[in-house]
């Protein structure tokens, strides 16, 4: 399967997955200058930027470890802007991961606070 079909699908699983908790999903692949975020929802009073990885496999090691510290300042900067471009300055946020493993039986996992 073509990896960039199989991250898309992810995203809907992982989208469907915060739906199911509760969140309001606000956008999709948002995109700026800086970069892009791959969910951004509320949940209660918070802004949540997510970010979704997936492998077939741990075979390379767990989606969650592909979140490293320079991909984390990546999706700040995104997310600052964000906020600043929506004129919510002052919002509460946080950073989230989900991770899916596998494809016929996905193993969804949740981060909250994730960094």
């Amino acid at each position: 399967m073509q990896k960039n079909i199989y991250g898309k699908r992810s995203e809907i699983i992982a989208a469907d997955f915060l739906k199911e908790k509760g969140y309001k999903i606000l956008e999709m692949n948002y995109k700026n200058k800086i970069g892009e975020i791959d969910i951004i929802a509320k949940d209660g009073d918070y802004i949540v930027f997510v970010e979704v990885k997936s492998r077939l496999s741990e075979k390379f090691g767990h989606p969650l470890e592909a979140i490293d510290e320079r991909k984390q300042q990546k999706i700040h900067a995104v997310a600052s802007l964000y906020l600043m471009q929506h004129k919510k300055y002052n919002s509460a946020c946080r950073f989230d991961a989900v991770s899916i493993l596998g494809y016929e039986n996905q193993d969804v996992t949740h981060i909250i606070n994730a960094f």
